[in-house]
């Protein structure tokens, strides 16, 4: 069922003296679920991705009523970052090092996944911050 299947349902039937007749109607009221069981997933696995590499994160609902509304965040700023399932950095840099959330909306109620750990792996030269 979706919310708009939602209404007063009635049915016909030929009856033998070849008249048509009609049942009293019955309301039907579909009701969604609001989002809930947010989990993230990263990809290359455990959020840790070397510089200049390409990163994708999945964010998934377990229950909750469509259409669906996601948002994509990075250290609980209000900054929208992207608004579909999936949210992909196609070259990681040092600031992309944080971490991510997503939220999703049923139009009514909003839910947040717990934050994901993204950590950006790169070379070092072992000689910077050192004394001369």
């Amino acid at each position: 069922l979706q919310l708009h299947h939602s209404g007063n349902y009635s049915c016909r039937g030929w009856l033998k003296d070849r008249a048509w007749e009609v049942s009293m109607p019955v309301t039907v009221t579909v009701h969604g679920v609001p989002p809930s069981g947010m989990s993230l997933s990263a990809q290359p696995p455990g959020g840790q991705v070397a510089l200049g590499e390409r990163l994708v994160l999945s964010c998934t609902v377990a229950t909750g009523t469509g259409p669906l509304y996601f948002s994509w965040h990075q250290d609980g700023s209000g900054a929208l970052l992207g608004t579909s399932p999936c949210l992909e950095l196609r070259q990681v840099g040092d600031n992309d090092s944080s971490q991510y959330q997503c939220q999703v909306s049923d139009g009514d109620s909003v839910a947040e996944s717990d934050p994901l750990n993204v950590t950006v792996l790169g070379e070092r030269d072992p000689r910077a911050g050192a004394d001369p």
